[in-house]
């Protein structure tokens, strides 16, 4: 069966031949990233696209943003270049379809913005296609991995943005120390606010300025989106 289309106010998602359909998790980390000033992107693990549009058109005011997407996944490569060049910002998005430890060995750019919506699968919640398996499991990217090719890649006031289950994220924290990366700020996402916090997104910087902890709760009751999820997501999102 075909995947449809995921439809924005702004553009359409294309999602044949990506590792993974348009999630909750991409939207989130689209809509809550701080991109500040930031004149150079990088969105690692780009899938269909869709956090790189989101960001594209929160800086469409600013045409000198450009954007790169890295994807390792042929398909979702693909996928992405096509809803790419279909959006309305598609002079500013560019996608390189190479590893993300392969892109930084070849690369002396530095990015102000970095975002990553990164595999967490543990090797006993492995997901049983090997497709969607690439897409989510740690060892097409180990997070050790991902923090060096970040080191390397943020520019020096630059900002890491990331999404990850809670467990992980924590770790993920830990792991950020030793490489000179500090969480600066951190929502923990709650499914519905009577549920345990399901995932962690979380800015890294080099310099720890400040610490921010806040919470956000997807829904109130049912399928009805919360309002501050709804007020997050506003810009993108068709109804609301």
């Amino acid at each position: 069966m075909a995947t449809p289309d995921f439809h924005f106010k702004r553009c359409s998602i294309q999602q044949q031949g990506a590792a993974h359909p348009v999630g909750t998790d991409a939207i989130l980390l689209g809509a809550w990233t701080n991109i500040g000033k930031a004149l150079r992107i990088l969105d690692i693990g780009t899938g269909t696209g869709v956090v790189a549009l989101m960001l594209a058109q929160r800086t469409e005011n600013h045409e000198h943003v450009q954007i790169d997407a890295v994807e390792i996944h042929q398909g979702s490569a693909a996928c992405a270049a096509r809803n790419f060049a279909a959006s309305p910002w598609n002079k500013r998005l560019h996608v390189v379809e190479l590893s993300i430890q392969e892109f930084a060995q070849q690369t002396d750019l530095q990015y102000d913005l970095i975002v990553s919506n990164p595999p967490y699968f543990s090797e006993t919640t492995k997901a049983p296609d090997p497709t969607r398996r690439l897409g989510r499991h740690i060892e097409s990217l180990p997070p050790q991995d991902m923090l060096r090719a970040v080191r390397k890649l943020l520019a020096p006031n630059g900002r890491f943005s990331v999404i990850l289950p809670v467990k992980e994220g924590w770790k993920w924290c830990e792991l950020a120390v030793p490489l000179g990366l500090c969480w600066t700020r951190i929502t923990e996402v709650y499914g519905r606010k009577e549920k345990p916090a399901e995932r962690l997104i979380i800015e890294f910087q080099r310099n720890p300025y400040l610490f921010q902890r806040d919470s956000l709760v997807v829904y109130d009751q049912g399928q009805e989106y919360s309002e501050a999820y709804g007020a997050l997501t506003r810009e993108f999102y068709l109804r609301g």
